[in-house]
């Protein structure tokens, strides 16, 4: 188990990382900006499209109206805000 010490240690150290090389890059340009925000857009809309498109053809193949479309889209939409999730705390 580790100490609440060696956490905040970690996280100083962390902080400090951070700052050197907010220091040595300086703030992202408006253009970075606004190509995250769109990458960040395509990440949680492109996997409920897949769900979309996956649901529309098991219902067409299944006759069940909307049974499949549905849920694939919720769970595209999970899986979407879970890989952006991951994708801004990799940034």
């Amino acid at each position: 188990m580790t100490s609440p010490e060696d956490k905040l240690l970690r996280e100083a150290e962390r902080r400090e990382e951070r700052h050197k090389s907010w220091l040595r890059e300086g703030d992202p340009s408006i253009a970075r900006r606004l190509a995250q925000i769109g990458v960040l857009g395509w990440i949680i809309v492109l996997p409920m499209l897949v769900g979309i498109f996956l649901g529309r053809w098991l219902d067409a193949a299944l006759h069940s109206g909307i049974f499949w479309t549905s849920p694939l889209l919720i769970l595209g939409l999970a899986l979407g805000c879970w890989s952006a999730w991951k994708w801004m705390n990799s940034e």
